[in-house]
C-alpha cells in the first residue's frame, strides 16, 4: 500500500470539491469516530463465532466501515503532517516496552493493571 499516493489523492478528492475547509482536525477526529462506531454496530449484537464469520452483507459493511476508518486517518495524517508508518512503529516499540512477553503472555490486563 503506498500511503503517499493514497493520501495525494484523499487531498484531490476533497480539494475538487472545495472541502478542504471542512477537513480541520476537529472535524477529521469526529468523522472518524463516528465511522469507527458504525464498524461496532455491524458487530453490536453478534455472538464471538458470529462475528468470526460475518455473513456477505455483513463483509460488505465492515469493508465499507474500514475504508473509511482508513479514509479519515490518512486524511488526518496528512493534514496534520504526520508520518503514519513512522508514528506506527514508534507506538510498536512502546507497547513491547509497556508489554514484554513475559508478563503479557496470554493476559489481557492493561500494563498499569498487572500486578507484577
Amino acid at each position: 500500500m503506498d500511503i503517499s499516493k493514497i493520501q495525494d489523492k484523499l487531498s484531490k478528492f476533497a480539494s475538487d470539491r472545495d472541502w478542504e475547509q471542512f477537513h480541520t482536525p476537529k472535524n477529521l477526529a469526529m468523522a472518524l469516530s463516528v465511522e469507527a462506531s458504525e464498524l461496532v454496530e455491524v458487530f453490536q449484537w453478534l455472538t464471538p463465532e458470529e462475528s468470526s464469520s460475518p455473513n456477505d452483507k455483513q463483509m460488505i459493511a465492515i469493508k465499507s466501515e474500514l475504508a473509511d476508518v482508513a479514509i479519515y486517518l490518512l486524511r488526518m495524517c496528512s493534514i496534520l503532517n504526520i508520518n503514519l508508518s513512522d508514528v506506527i512503529e514508534d507506538k510498536i516499540k512502546l507497547n513491547s516496552e509497556k508489554y514484554p512477553i513475559n508478563l503479557s503472555k496470554g493476559n489481557a490486563k492493561k500494563y498499569n493493571q498487572r500486578e507484577d
